[in-house]
């Protein structure tokens, strides 16, 4: 079939499965759209207009977790290009399968500085699964399909596709449905057998095991086999960030979030237990604190797909390459449904310290606490999928929402601040009955605030709640804690926009809501609306994010821990016992 390659790469796009692209043209991948033009004109494909590549990258990436499918996304070269990199490194710390079309200068013209020409191939090489630069139209299809085999395999990730303009426009014959040739690429899938039968032994002998569930379980859909594991030797379950959403947070052996702003129960826990089983986790800085004193009695299985994470940072006596959801159903093959239960007296012990050190929602009598509207949220909308933006409102979310499969979407390991609104907007397009909702900051929203008129342009319904205290509140946070309360660039009440106005500029509607007593009507009103919402909430300006642990502290060291011979007062307790903040004791709306 002779055609372009233009018409080569989004045709096979779309024998690709691939609906929705999001992006944003330019000169160097005009061909593309033009392309885009006629097979959206077919009924083939829809492509969202952003407003920024950085909009584009982030939306795709959004869609990717709440489908598990790879996500899409194109921009032009240059400056098109480099927009999406922040973007790119998200979707590489988080493992989301991603592929990133961009245009090139003409073939001939590389290495010459043309006009918008980078080396995004290179810039990109770091955080990136793979590369491509297509060098002939004839090797599209094969490129194609090469990468979304990549992205979507194994331990997922972005892949980058730089087409030169030229190759674009370049004639060739086109053999649609390319076969792929990746020899050196095979992703293990099922655990060594004897490494089964060594973890199962571990398992049998041990009285404080903890599942600790990271985002791997979520992307290999692992949640009924870890629900099984937890149920039949009767194990407790604590979740990373990334991994919300893989064992269910209503279950009483639930002990939600470990690490720097995990619950004090998950964080002992994770110090007491005698066996740690990781599940997809890559024992990261913000989940172990001070690593060698990280579990420091617990022997430990590591199950993860990517063997460059085995023995990373902690070694385990039991490693398993595989896939997660293949390891625990082999585990589970491996034994029976009358294993004796010896967790009895762990499990009484972890009750006892979330009987003493409860997750707080508090009230203050002239303020709203950033804590209650996030908590209604999750009350009104148990099922919604939320994304977030990245500071302390992502770490009360996390604490307070419990969410099911991919119904959690935030920025893990980047820590991408700008991430919560385009991703809701990508998890809404390829999901258009859920309800979605971000949860963001003041300061973060207004890194990719132009998304709006993409919510506008589409009708996309997502609910957007501003968390609204005037700063940028988790360096506001450090600066008070460990900087001598020097509040260097981190005040954003000066210049601050009024986001009705914003959301008006834009044509959707807008909300402001400064009480305690208007907040559930609100969250109802907002929820109900027919059409997307931006709500600012104004906040308590100087709440902090409890409970915390200090950089480079054992997870035991906790800051901001209830006192337990006060139970469900204001915490007040820090590091050393010494008092870090007080604020009038006031009954909580609500304990967790």
């Amino acid at each position: 079939m002779q055609t372009t390659g233009a018409f080569a790469l989004v045709d096979s796009l779309v024998k690709q499965g691939v609906e929705h692209i999001f992006g944003y043209p330019g000169g160097a991948i005009l061909p593309v759209y033009d392309e885009i033009y006629k097979a959206e004109e077919r009924d083939e494909i829809t492509h969202i207009l952003v407003r920024h590549e950085q909009g584009a990258v982030h939306a795709a990436d959004g869609y990717a977790r709440a489908t598990g499918k790879v996500g899409v996304c194109v921009a032009t070269s240059g400056p098109g290009a480099t927009n999406l990199v922040t973007g790119i490194a998200t979707a590489q710390m988080d493992s989301v399968p991603m592929v990133v079309i961009t245009g090139q200068v003409p073939s001939y013209a590389i290495g010459s500085d043309a006009f918008q020409e980078t080396d995004i191939f290179g810039i990109t090489l770091p955080i990136v699964k793979h590369s491509y630069v297509v060098r002939a139209p004839e090797d599209v299809a094969r490129i194609v399909a090469e990468a979304f085999h990549i992205a979507g395999t194994g331990r997922p990730g972005p892949v980058l596709i730089d087409i030169p303009k030229d190759i674009g426009l370049a004639a060739c014959n086109y053999q649609p449905n390319a076969g792929i040739s990746l020899r050196g690429y095979k992703p293990t899938f099922k655990g060594h057998p004897n490494q089964i039968v060594a973890a199962v032994d571990l398992i049998r002998q041990a009285e404080r095991p903890l599942l600790y569930v990271g985002g791997g379980a979520v992307i290999s859909g692992a949640h009924a086999e870890i629900q099984q594991l937890a149920d039949r030797f009767q194990i407790p379950v604590t979740t990373t960030l990334m991994g919300k959403g893989a064992f269910d947070e209503n279950s009483s052996l639930s002990v939600g979030m470990l690490g720097m702003h995990g619950s004090a129960y998950a964080n002992y826990a994770v110090q007491g237990c005698d066996l740690l089983i990781a599940v997809g986790a890559r024992f990261d800085d913000r989940v172990t604190g001070k690593l060698d004193l990280f579990a420091p009695t617990a022997k430990v299985i590591h199950i993860d797909i990517d063997p460059a994470e085995l023995g990373k940072n902690r070694k385990p006596q039991v490693p398993i390459v595989g896939d997660v959801k293949h390891v625990i159903a082999a585990i589970l093959g491996s034994t029976t449904y009358e294993e004796e239960v010896r967790t009895a007296d762990w499990l009484r012990q972890i009750q006892a310290w979330k009987d003493d050190y409860p997750l707080v929602v508090p009230q203050y009598p002239n303020c709203i606490s950033p804590q209650e509207v996030i908590f209604e949220f999750g009350k009104q909308a148990p099922n919604a999928f939320f994304t977030t933006d990245v500071g302390q409102h992502q770490m009360w979310a996390a604490q307070f929402l419990k969410c099911g499969p991919r119904r959690w979407i935030s920025s893990a390991g980047l820590g991408t601040m700008g991430y919560g609104m385009p991703a809701a907007l990508g998890a809404k397009v390829a999901l258009p009955q859920e309800q979605v909702i971000c949860i963001s900051g003041d300061a973060s929203f207004q890194m990719n605030l132009q998304e709006l008129a993409v919510l506008s342009q589409y009708g996309i319904n997502v609910k957007t709640a501003i968390i609204n205290n005037g700063w940028q509140g988790m360096v506001r946070q450090w600066q008070e804690s460990f900087y001598g309360e020097r509040y260097s660039s981190s005040n954003m009440e000066v210049g601050m926009p009024d986001f009705v106005k914003l959301a008006d500029a834009f044509g959707l509607k807008g909300m402001v809501i400064q009480h305690g007593d208007d907040i559930a009507a609100a969250v109802a009103e907002i929820i109900a609306h027919d059409g997307p919402v931006l709500a600012d909430f104004h906040v308590k300006r100087n709440e902090n994010c409890y409970p915390m642990v200090a950089p480079g502290k054992s997870n035991s060291d906790m800051v901001g821990l209830t006192d337990p011979r006060q139970k469900h007062a204001t915490p007040i307790v820090g590091l050393n016992g010494i008092v870090q903040r007080s604020h009038p004791a006031v009954a909580p709306t609500e304990t967790v």
